[in-house]
């Protein structure tokens, strides 16, 4: 009985320890783990693992902690090197707490090749970030130099990645400390070497960091000769494509190009992730603002997107103050966001609004009343101008030249006189509105064939007369040969 009992006990302490929960592995260890990749990666020539090491880190960049990028250049970089001094000595130090120390880790992820530059670039781009999560912004802007400075010196497809990347957070620190102009002179021979490397990736990243430069000081011409005159090629990374629709869509909308910078827009924020609400709220922002000036009247759904409500809401207020056709409304929503308008940089285009807020006014008036004095317009209009028949009757002559209402003006009579609304569906707009939804759905469908990824066309092949007639010979052999041990089996 008592050997029974301590059977049991022994039986029993190992199931207790299995229920225990694994321990948490340390930064460090995953550090080391994503080290090994862009090593295998540099070996194999492999970029797609090198994209999955940006991954990890940017999945890992909250648990960073000093003594982990310390430990972790420690380790990759030899002691000896010119970034291993100068990578350190931009790692703040932590007194008092000891390193960890991975004693789990395998001897695989101990063997990293000292001297690859995928490593010492990503030691860069490792500090960088831990940099400016902890808002160390002059240190930052000196680690970001010196990586540009090296990455000149480079000219290997699997550093490419990182390199795109790194560029994108030069531009960022800059932009987070006010001094975005003083980069420009940097950006432009970058995005050159990027051409002249054939790095796609780079120079998309690149572009689109110029396009944003120009775009903050409102550089819209110079921003747009540089799209103008930048190299074509397809698209490789979906986020930077969704900037550049973005972007395009900003510039043709200064330039007086609504219809293609709705396009640009909507598409940008359909193609964007769920995950960059913030990206795809000032997408819409935009995109309903260019919608109004095109005369269209966004959807209440697009204000209603989940996560967007609070964000959009100046918006839908102006959207409403400009369906109603209301110019007192129209101004005190833009005095009562102006703040909000500012910020997002579309002020200038609310200004533009007003004339559509007008005619939409107007064409109210004309649906309702078959006859009315351009006294009484200027009167539900709330035109506040010096002489306001002068300017009612200017506007009503302006909307009957551009086909916006189907009236005349008795000048005699000084009055403004509706003609009656005929079927709309005797028209060709029916027609019209039907042809742009289709091929708007004709379009989509065309995207997403091209965005589909196909395998190997090596199992397509056709197969030869010989090899068929191998392939008949075996399968009659087979069937005779089961067919015999059925007669067997009897």
């Amino acid at each position: 009985m008592p050997e029974d009992v301590e059977m049991n006990d022994s039986q029993a302490a190992p199931a207790a320890v299995s229920d225990a929960p694994a321990p948490a592995q340390p930064t460090l260890h995953h550090l080391k783990e994503i080290a090994s990749v862009i090593e295998a990666g540099s070996l194999s020539k492999e970029v797609r693992r090198i994209s999955r090491a940006v991954r990890l880190t940017i999945a890992l960049r909250r648990r960073l902690a000093a003594r982990d990028v310390a430990a972790f250049l420690a380790f990759a970089l030899p002691p000896s090197s010119e970034a291993f001094a100068r990578l350190s000595a931009l790692v703040p130090k932590e007194d008092g707490s000891e390193m960890d120390v991975d004693t789990a880790a395998p001897t695989a992820q101990v063997s990293i090749k000292h001297g690859l530059p995928e490593i010492e670039i990503y030691c860069y781009l490792l500090v960088l970030i831990f940099l400016i999560d902890n808002k160390k912004y002059d240190e930052a802007k000196t680690c970001a130099s010196a990586s540009i400075a090296r990455l000149k010196s480079l000219n290997r497809r699997t550093v490419d990645v990182l390199a795109s990347r790194l560029y994108s957070y030069y531009s960022y620190v800059h932009e987070l400390t006010n001094t975005l102009a003083e980069i420009r002179g940097t950006l432009l021979p970058l995005h050159r070497m990027a051409t002249l490397h054939h790095d796609e990736l780079g120079q998309e990243t690149l572009l689109n960091l110029l396009l944003r430069n120009y775009l903050h000081y409102n550089l819209y011409d110079q921003a747009e000769k540089l799209r103008s005159k930048a190299p074509r090629f397809e698209a490789h990374s979906n986020q930077q494509f969704c900037r550049y629709l973005f972007y395009l869509g900003k510039i043709r909308t200064i330039q007086l190009e609504y219809t293609d910078a709705k396009e640009s827009l909507l598409q940008a924020a359909r193609k964007a992730p769920t995950t960059a609400r913030g990206f795809r709220i000032q997408c819409n922002k935009w995109a309903i603002i260019v919608r109004l000036l095109l005369g269209e009247i966004p959807e209440r759904t697009v204000f209603m997107q989940k996560g967007m409500k609070a964000a959009l809401t100046p918006y839908f207020e102006l959207t409403n103050a400009v369906r109603v056709g209301d110019l007192e409304l129209f101004r005190s929503v833009a005095d009562k966001f102006s703040s909000t308008f500012s910020a997002d940089r579309t002020r200038n285009l609310i200004v533009r609004l007003r004339h559509n807020v007008i005619r939409t006014g107007l064409r109210n008036i004309s649906i309702s009343y078959s006859r009315i004095s351009l006294a009484d317009i200027a009167k539900k209009l709330r035109l506040d101008s010096e002489n306001p028949v002068a300017d009612a009757e200017s506007i009503v002559a302006k909307a009957i030249r551009d086909g916006a209402i189907d009236a005349t003006i008795d000048h005699t009579n000084g009055c403004m006189v509706s003609k009656e609304t005929g079927d709309v569906y005797s028209t060709n707009e029916p027609q019209i509105a039907f042809n742009s939804r289709i091929a708007f759905c004709l379009n989509m469908h065309n995207e997403a064939v091209k965005a589909l990824r196909f395998p190997p066309n090596s199992h397509k092949e056709k197969e030869s007369a010989e090899k068929r007639r191998e392939r008949l010979q075996q399968e009659e052999e087979l069937a005779k040969h089961m067919a015999e041990e059925d007669d067997d089996d009897f």
